[in-house]
């Protein structure tokens, strides 16, 4: 369904094996006080040969296709090999028929300590843990890939979020933060990819499903009919919110999304959204400022 947004003619004519994504990938290492080292410009080097050279699955995609997305890592604190630091993910898709790219996964990681010696090989292994920077970076790898499957297809990114479970159940034996099963509310990969996998959560699927291809992309044609769209697929929230209140999956939808929603119904033909607001503002209460903009 990718190829919706692409010229068909001109893509016969290009060579279907390109990686999957483009990917920025910049390690910034201010925090220590000696940012200007070369092994941190090294590991960002390598980070991004192994990010957007590695092929992540089956599928082939044209360069036209390649899932935008950009990964900063925050070095706070290194000593010898071992460093302590966060990650923050964010990736994007794009809006049929527009310029526009919509933003899909935004997580911030912050159990993120790694081993890692100047030119030490970066390799991937889907069955067994490498290292747990590896580990880290190829999890969230999957989960772009999985959360852009599912914008495009009804349950399209199934086989990723699998591999990125898989990640997590052989990394949990290292002893690394943020593998451990989820324990009250933590925030790890571990309760995110839980909740994703989970029956409970299956109405999420169709969320991201409806709200991009059946909301988004319908409203360089049609406006007020992809914002109705837009409101009748997330207010199935609220009914995953009432089953699950507070719950680590929907924060992360809106992490990504509140922008994006607050200016979609800020502006614009008129739709009815009394309703749509009251359930925003108790399902992502945290975002309620936001939520004050809308008006149409």
């Amino acid at each position: 369904m990718r190829n919706k947004f692409l010229f068909i003619g001109f893509l016969l004519s290009l060579s279907s094996n390109s990686q999957e994504l483009n990917c920025n990938l910049s390690v910034n290492a201010q925090q220590t006080g000696n940012e200007n080292v070369q092994v941190f410009k090294t590991l960002e080097k390598q980070l991004n040969e192994f990010v957007n050279n590695t092929r992540w699955s089956s599928k082939s995609f044209v360069n036209q296709e390649r899932i935008e997305c950009s990964m900063v890592i925050n070095i706070q604190n290194y000593q010898s090999d071992a460093f302590q630091a966060s990650i923050q993910i964010q990736s994007a898709r794009p809006v049929y028929n527009s310029s526009y790219f919509s933003p899909v996964y935004n997580f911030n990681d912050k159990n993120f300590n790694f081993n890692y010696l100047e030119y030490q090989n970066l390799n991937f292994n889907t069955t067994q843990f490498e290292s747990n920077l590896v580990s880290v970076i190829s999890f969230h790898v999957y989960m772009i890939l999985g959360m852009d499957a599912d914008t495009f297809e009804l349950n399209g990114g199934s086989s990723y979020y699998k591999q990125a479970r898989d990640i997590v159940n052989y990394s949990q034996q290292s002893g690394f933060k943020g593998w451990e099963p989820p324990i009250g509310g933590a925030q790890t990969r571990s309760a995110l990819i839980n909740n994703i996998l989970s029956p409970t959560f299956k109405d999420f699927h169709s969320v991201l499903f409806n709200y991009h291809f059946k909301g988004l992309d319908v409203m360089a044609n049609d406006v007020k009919g992809g914002k109705i769209a837009l409101v009748n697929s997330l207010m199935k929230f609220e009914t995953l919110n009432n089953s699950r209140p507070n719950s680590f999956l929907l924060r992360v939808f809106f992490d990504a999304k509140v922008d994006e929603i607050s200016d979609i119904f800020s502006d614009g033909p008129s739709v009815n959204t009394a309703k749509f607001v009251s359930m925003l503002t108790k399902v992502a209460p945290m975002h309620s400022s936001k939520w004050k903009n809308i008006k149409f």
